[in-house]
């Protein structure tokens, strides 16, 4: 295996230039990142880039396949990667990678950029150098997001800011590191390398859906949810530590069914920080006593993306029920740390 970091590009802004019409994807922008990159002298690198760059706010759960199976095509002749990706659903993506790539034993680290590298304020060149750097380090053996000199566990990581250049970070995980003067690595707090058990999954877009609580919200809705052909997850952004309107019996009765038919049906808060403590108030018990399965703290990010990971791997809605609260990659905290 050489000492070489492969660059994957999938698309997002780092790639794309202006146009009359908007940004749109710059014309061979491997050839230009290596233009760009060169003189700094960093670790020897490679780019490729998918057939088919994705627009960020474009992806679909099925293109996760599609960047796991060029991670899986070449992680044994390269000793890190990095893979440029839009910033809208960076924190999917990386949540999703952790997952898909069982046993990680090298550095994938996921960024992108606020404004296109060919821009005179970019914050590209930055967020490249510095995952370049990471890519080399022995030390990680995880798939992460750096960002704006952060670097954040992927499956912790969100994105909490539309335009400022800080626009990614972990709020219930200090980050894994800090790019400043030189770079800080908070050891105790990366994941030990496994041992790689790589295959390609599959994923169906209609497998999980989103039910976001709001107040006065109506039964119909969640029933037709719950209706869709294909679903096997719903995911329920509920208030608080993972509170749902006990009073309105027409919805708690839609997700009793839902789970009695088989749906797996998890608890996640709409609030940033914190987690799912679903038997702390009675309005949150009423879901333990249905068969909700609480999302402990994780993001929704991670929620979405291992949810469908455990569907794409056949596990049973038992199986997963069991494991959705378990860390599997760090994406949440272990039951004896919960509050």
């Amino acid at each position: 295996m050489s000492e070489r970091i492969l660059v994957l590009h999938t698309g997002g802004t780092i790639g794309m230039t202006t146009s009359p019409q908007g940004y749109q994807p710059a014309a061979d922008f491997p050839a230009f990142l290596h233009r760009r990159l060169d003189p700094f002298g960093l670790p020897a690198f490679d780019v490729i880039a998918l057939d088919h760059l994705i627009d960020s706010a474009d992806l679909n759960p099925s293109d996760w396949s599609s960047i796991a199976a060029q991670l899986i095509r070449y992680w044994p002749d390269y000793s890190g990667f990095v893979i440029l990706h839009g910033t809208d659903t960076m924190a999917y993506t990386a949540s999703a990678l952790s997952f898909i790539l069982q046993g990680c034993d090298k550095p994938v680290i996921v960024t992108g950029s606020q404004v296109p590298l060919n821009a005179v304020r970019t914050d590209a060149i930055n967020n490249l150098v510095n995952s370049l750097l990471l890519a080399a380090h022995p030390d990680i053996s995880e798939v992460c997001v750096c960002f704006h000199g952060r670097l954040l566990r992927g499956n912790r990581s969100t994105k909490v800011k539309s335009t400022a250049f800080d626009a990614f970070d972990s709020p219930d995980l200090p980050w894994l590191g800090e790019a400043g003067v030189h770079i800080h690595l908070s050891e105790g707090l990366l994941l030990h390398p496994g041992e790689p058990h790589l295959r390609e999954l599959s994923f169906d877009p209609a497998a999980v859906s989103v039910l976001a609580l709001y107040p006065g919200i109506q039964a119909d809705i969640a029933r037709r949810l719950c209706a869709a052909e294909g679903l096997k997850g719903l995911i329920l952004r509920s208030y608080g530590v993972g509170n749902v309107p006990q009073g309105n019996q027409a919805l708690m009765d839609v997700l009793a069914a839902a789970v009695n038919e088989g749906v797996v049906v998890v608890n996640t808060s709409q609030c940033l920080a914190g987690g799912v403590y679903q038997d702390t108030y009675a309005s949150g018990s009423v879901l333990s006593r249905i068969g909700v399965t609480p999302a402990s703290d994780m993001t929704a990010e991670a929620t979405f993306a291992k949810l469908h990971y455990l569907i794409a791997c056949g596990e049973s809605p038992e199986q997963i029920r069991a494991l959705m609260p378990l860390p599997l990659r760090g994406e949440c905290s272990s039951p004896d740390q919960q509050v």
